[in-house]
């Protein structure tokens, strides 16, 4: 009979508690109080609470506000997850080649992570600024014209420049984990089989990578829909014509700059709440179980 690890059977529940305690207190709290204001009518400056059921989201849907924002959050989740994972799938695997200076070339590349998102909102900002910015000017020679200030199109093709840049340093910290766990004999075996380095990647490296890039695709989405609020504040605030105008930057329209927008905010949160539950539920359900390795 295996003897237990813990003598004291209350003690494991005790070591418990802390962790119980935070998620209850920072999210299952917040949560419930979401989803009960979500079924009220609230007006901050009069404090009256009225209740009005699933008014608050049906409103939602049949505005053309909130409907926008919503293919805007599409196009922005989609266009960053899929350049981001792109771009810094490639960096990595340069970076894991035996190169002069690679600790150099590897700390180059991760630094992005230390960064806030509105400090990456500054330095992109900055950047293409439509008068100063470095790349501004440097497209201006080949005749094109970049104004995230004035241009819808511009603005959202900015932010999703600065939130991809943002992130490639936590997406490399990954991959370059990922590749350093793939046996080196495996390659080597491929390489005398005549199997050239593209052919290598696409059938041994990619699919035993195949966990890590599932993984990194539900923590892109999740930063790419909550994390770069602050992105957005700094920079574009929603516009110009509620061009970057995303579901959290609305949510927080609503919830902190109306008067009376509180139960609409409560009720936004709820929908993005169980987008992301539906997400990671749909990934670790049914597309794990499709990753299969040649």
């Amino acid at each position: 009979m295996a003897t237990p690890v813990f003598k004291n059977r209350v003690l494991p529940y005790l070591l418990l508690l802390p962790s119980v305690a935070l998620v209850a207190v920072f999210f299952l709290y917040p949560a419930a109080q979401s989803l009960e204001l979500s079924l009220y009518r609230v007006h901050r400056v009069r404090d009256v609470k009225i209740y009005v059921g699933l008014e608050n989201f049906e409103r939602l849907f049949e505005s053309s506000v909130y409907l926008n924002s919503l293919k805007i959050t599409a196009i922005f989740v989609v266009a960053t997850v899929l350049f981001a994972l792109a771009i810094s799938l490639a960096l990595a695997v340069g970076a894991s080649q035996p190169i002069k200076g690679f600790g150099v070339y590897r700390t180059l590349l991760i630094w992005t992570y230390a960064l806030s998102p509105a400090v990456a909102g500054l330095i992109w900002a900055l950047l293409t600024d439509p008068a100063i910015g470095f790349l501004t000017n440097l497209l201006s020679t080949f005749g094109i014209t970049f104004n995230w200030r004035r241009g819808q199109d511009d603005a959202l093709i900015f932010i999703i420049m600065a939130a991809v840049w943002k992130i490639l340093g936590y997406n490399i910290l990954f991959f370059l984990a990922g590749l350093k766990q793939i046996p080196r004999d495996v390659i080597e075996a491929a390489s005398l089989d005549g199997a050239n380095s593209w052919t290598r990647f696409w059938r041994m490296v990619f699919p035993l990578l195949m966990p890590m890039t599932l993984f990194l695709l539900i923590m892109n989405t999740l930063y790419a829909s909550f994390d770069t609020f602050g992105l957005i504040d700094i920079t574009t605030q929603g516009g110009p014509g509620r061009a970057t105008n995303v579901l959290v930057y609305n949510l927080y329209n609503d919830g902190f700059k109306s008067t009376s927008g509180i139960g609409l905010a409560s009720a936004q949160s709820i929908i993005l709440l169980a987008i992301v539950a539906a997400l990671t539920v749909f990934q670790y359900k049914f597309v794990s179980r499709r990753t299969f390795y040649q």
